[in-house]
C-alpha cells in the first residue's frame, strides 16, 4: 500500500528517510555526501513520486522504493 507522504508526520518521515540510507548504504562517489543533503535528495524523490512510501501489510514495515520497482513488484 502506498503511504502518501503528505499524511506522514514531517520528523517521522525524515526519520524513515535516514533509516532508509543507513540500511541502503548509497554510494556517492569518492566525494561524501553529509546525511542532511542525502536525505534532501531522497524527499525531493518521494515529492516528485520518482520514489515511493510503501507499507507492507506482511511484513507491516515500511520501505522506500522506486517507482518503477513498485509497478513491476506490485502490480503484475
Amino acid at each position: 500500500m502506498i503511504i502518501p507522504i503528505d499524511q506522514v508526520n514531517a520528523m517521522t518521515l525524515i526519520n524513515l528517510i535516514e533509516a532508509f540510507i543507513l540500511r541502503e548504504g548509497t554510494d556517492y562517489g569518492e566525494d561524501e555526501v553529509p546525511m542532511e543533503r542525502k536525505v534532501q535528495q531522497v524527499k525531493r524523490q518521494l515529492e516528485r513520486g520518482e520514489a515511493l512510501l510503501v507499507y507492507s501489510e506482511y511484513y507491516e514495515t515500511v520501505n522506500i522504493i522506486p517507482r518503477d520497482q513498485y509497478r513491476k513488484d506490485y502490480q503484475e
